[in-house]
C-alpha cells in the first residue's frame, strides 16, 4: 500500500532554516504531483507547495514564496520541503501529499503523511 513518511521537523530559531523530507513507498513515484500542507492549532489544513511529476512546475502560497523551495529526487522517491527565513507563524504540523493533479487545495490529493512538527521560536 501507498505510504508517505513525513521527516526533518523540529524546533528552530526565528530566521533558520529547516528541510522537511517525504518518502514514498507503494506507488509509482515519479508519476504524481506532490504537495506540501500544513495545519496549525486551531486552523484549517493550508497548503504549502506542490510540485509536478518533472519538477519543472511548482507552486507557492503566497506567504511562504520566497522563503520556501519544494524539490523531489524521482530515483530516491523522495519530495522535499526546504523552508528558509523561518517565522513564528510557520509553526505547524507539515503533511506530504501525493495527488494526480497539480492542485493547491487538499481535496484533490489522494495520500497523504502523517506528519512531522514544526515549531519556530521568537
Amino acid at each position: 500500500q501507498v505510504q508517505l513518511v513525513e521527516s526533518g521537523g523540529g524546533l528552530v530559531q526565528a530566521g533558520g532554516s529547516l528541510r522537511l523530507s517525504c518518502a514514498a513507498s507503494g506507488l509509482t513515484f515519479s508519476r504524481y504531483v506532490m504537495g506540501w500542507f500544513r495545519q496549525a492549532p486551531g486552523k484549517a489544513r493550508e497548503f504549502v507547495a506542490t510540485i509536478n511529476w518533472s519538477g519543472e512546475r511548482t507552486y507557492y502560497e503566497d506567504s511562504v514564496k520566497g522563503r520556501f523551495t519544494i524539490s523531489r529526487d524521482n530515483a530516491k522517491k523522495t519530495v522535499y520541503l526546504q523552508m528558509n527565513s523561518l517565522k513564528p507563524e510557520d509553526t505547524a504540523v507539515y503533511y506530504c501529499a501525493a495527488g494526480i493533479v497539480v492542485a493547491t487545495t487538499a481535496t484533490p490529493y489522494m495520500h497523504w503523511g502523517q506528519g512531522t512538527q514544526v515549531t519556530v521560536s521568537s
